[in-house]
């Protein structure tokens, strides 16, 4: 699996840290299998873009929260995003950028069955893979806005 088993509790100290508005480092919370590593490389040299060179995955995270944040998810939907984004089944593409996509719809709890993908950046951390954000795709019914206390009791 490409995120790291026990990256979630980090996760979730990194999002807590952005939420605040604390200064937060680029975190390693993964790695990508081997298939998408080679399949980014095949589709980059396609492109005439530069080759990543290592599978890791970094994270910063601020991008991601505040993009998610502003469509009332918790801290914990985000984790479940990250981690299906990031599945060992999800699908390169190059389309619009470097994104991988889970395949397998994932319900949501507002509703919806939504396919999670992730943006990778692979310019300003070259060579390696920085996970930028992540979309809940389908997810036509959004949370309601949730009070902080609710949030941090949310499993």
């Amino acid at each position: 699996m490409p995120l790291y088993d026990n990256i979630k509790p980090t996760l979730r100290s990194h999002l807590e840290a952005i939420r605040r508005g604390d200064r937060v480092p680029v975190i390693v919370v993964g790695e990508l299998t081997d298939e998408q590593f080679e399949t980014i490389r095949e589709l980059q040299g396609r492109e005439g873009f530069s080759l990543l060179e290592s599978k890791e995955i970094l994270y910063l995270g601020k991008h991601n929260y505040n993009s998610r944040a502003k469509e009332n998810y918790s801290i914990d939907d985000m984790i479940l995003q990250i981690e299906s984004a990031l599945s060992a089944d999800s699908i390169v593409s190059m389309k619009r950028g470097t994104t991988l996509e889970n395949p397998h719809p994932r319900i949501d709890g507002y509703g919806n069955s939504v396919n999670d993908r992730a943006v990778l950046e692979m310019t300003s951390r070259k060579p390696k893979a920085e996970l930028f954000s992540v979309m809940p795709k389908g997810d036509n019914i959004k949370p309601q806005a949730a009070s902080e206390d609710n949030e941090n009791t949310a499993a």
